[in-house]
């Protein structure tokens, strides 16, 4: 093939054969590493991120495949234009393993001034042309290019000639049977000797498959951001749920609101380490009807926005069947009723207790939930749990109710399970009945719960928590 050199420019000498092994056995050393390192990957496919990771990888180690043919090219030379076919069509020759760049790699010139053409035989096999078949010429070349695409090929070969500007553009050809590859043109022309344009040398590539991994990035990055924006906005709607069903009051409450005020309430909410994860653990406390009292706190399985919008449906619930006189264990009853028929399954866990302050009873039920702990006088003990299972895991369960009497300066502490799960220790309760003689020190509920969230908040826990603490004033 004639240099592809225009004539003013002197041609460049060819790089040492030592240097470019050198940087051929790099760019294989690299992509060894990087299909290690590809292979090591775990991916099911049903990640998007995963997904888009495993694409960047095929996108790399396709670019060093090329890379790497590209140099064995540098380093042999350009190939010989075949005089005569030595195999059948190009159609019938299979690719190399791998999809070797020299299988995707080909050239042509075409002489303006005898309407001659030459190609090299890697580029009969890009356009699935019979190597016995001579070679198109830049009027015939658009036969093979896709209709939409046509104009695109003029474009460049007319600013070639005409204005001498170099080709770099792509292009899809239709191969025989249909089948439509990309291919990416580059070249410049020929200038004779009067500096007129006497020919057009090109490279073509088959770049088909690095535009599939392109594609194929594009998308998993896409699903990805995608993804990203959906757990964005439902951790959004699952705080701002969450933040709406919790009660209103934040610090300290006292109750009843008529009459003598024998309650001293304060509680807080414990976020977990992970700040994307919102559960569904709750407190709560209302003055019901004729000044007794309800405090609960309950938990649900799971984090979003559907947890989150269970736990507002249950924690209405229960405010409404206590404000409607239903006693603690009929009421985690149907609670279990009502979680059991929800469309999806979910499991739950709650202690609901209900205080009259005349007699200062506690009565008191719970569905596979940690007890209450009582302090008095300086130390703590859990109270005796009455029969239950958690909400939502037996259809119709039963569950039994049990009655305290509490005395002036008694405190009760109401807790999530993930208040203590993680902590060290064979029973990690114990640290919070540790906390009985600064309890007795402490003067208000809301010191109390202070000294709770100095013990335990600092904890790298993987699930919100929810501490409720009720002082008997009088």
């Amino acid at each position: 093939m004639p240099s592809h050199l225009s004539a003013d420019r002197p041609a460049a000498q060819p790089p040492g054969r030592g240097s470019v092994d050198a940087l051929i056995s790099q760019a294989r050393r690299l992509k060894g590493d990087m299909d290690a390192v590809r292979r090591d990957t775990p991916s099911d496919g049903s990640d998007p991120q995963e997904r888009w990771q495993r694409a960047l990888y095929d996108l790399a180690l396709t670019q060093l495949d090329d890379l790497d043919t590209h140099l064995a090219q540098l380093r042999e030379g350009p190939p010989p234009v075949p005089a005569a076919p030595a195999t059948p069509a190009a159609e019938s020759v299979p690719p190399a393993p791998g999809g070797s760049l020299l299988s995707r790699v080909g050239s042509a010139e075409w002489n303006l001034l005898t309407d001659e053409a030459s190609w090299s035989g890697e580029l009969y096999q890009i356009l699935g042309r019979d190597a016995a078949t001579p070679p198109l010429t830049l009027d015939e070349l658009p036969s093979l290019v896709h209709d939409e695409d046509r104009p695109r090929l003029t474009a460049m070969v007319t600013d070639c000639l005409v204005d001498a500007k170099p080709i770099d553009g792509e292009f899809r050809v239709v191969r025989p049977g249909g089948a439509v590859r990309t291919v990416h043109m580059m070249g410049e022309p020929v200038l004779g000797a009067d500096g007129s344009t006497a020919a057009m040398w090109a490279v073509l590539r088959d770049v088909s498959e690095l535009r599939r991994s392109q594609r194929a990035l594009s998308e998993t990055r896409d699903s990805l951001q995608r993804q990203r924006h959906r757990a964005q906005t439902e951790h959004r709607l699952a705080v701002e749920l969450q933040e709406a069903v919790l009660p209103p009051w934040r610090g300290s409450l006292r109750l009843p609101h008529q009459g003598p005020q024998t309650l001293d309430l304060a509680a807080h909410h414990l976020p977990s380490a992970i700040g994307s994860l919102i559960g569904a653990d709750w407190y709560d406390a209302l003055e019901l009807p004729g000044g007794e009292t309800l405090l609960s706190v309950g938990d649900l399985t799971g984090q979003g926005v559907a947890v989150a919008s269970g736990m507002a449906t249950l924690l209405g619930a229960v405010r409404g069947m206590a404000m409607a006189g239903t006693e603690p264990g009929q009421l985690m009853s149907w609670l279990n009723q009502l979680l059991d028929a929800t469309v999806q399954p979910a499991l739950g866990s709650a202690v609901c207790c209900r205080y009259r302050p005349e007699t200062r009873t506690l009565v008191w039920a719970q569905a596979g939930h940690p007890a209450p702990l009582l302090f008095r006088g300086g130390t703590g003990c859990r109270l005796r749990s009455p029969n239950g299972v958690l909400l939502g895991a037996t259809t119709g369960a039963a569950y039994d109710q049990a009655e305290v009497t509490l005395e002036t300066g008694d405190l009760l502490l109401l807790h999530t399970d993930a208040l203590v799960s993680g902590n060290s220790g064979t029973d990690p309760v114990n640290r919070l009945l540790d906390l009985a003689p600064r309890f007795d020190a402490a003067e208000t509920a809301q010191d109390c719960v202070r000294m709770v969230v100095e013990e335990f908040g600092a904890t790298g826990r993987e699930h919100d928590a929810c501490v409720l603490i009720a002082r008997v004033t009088s």
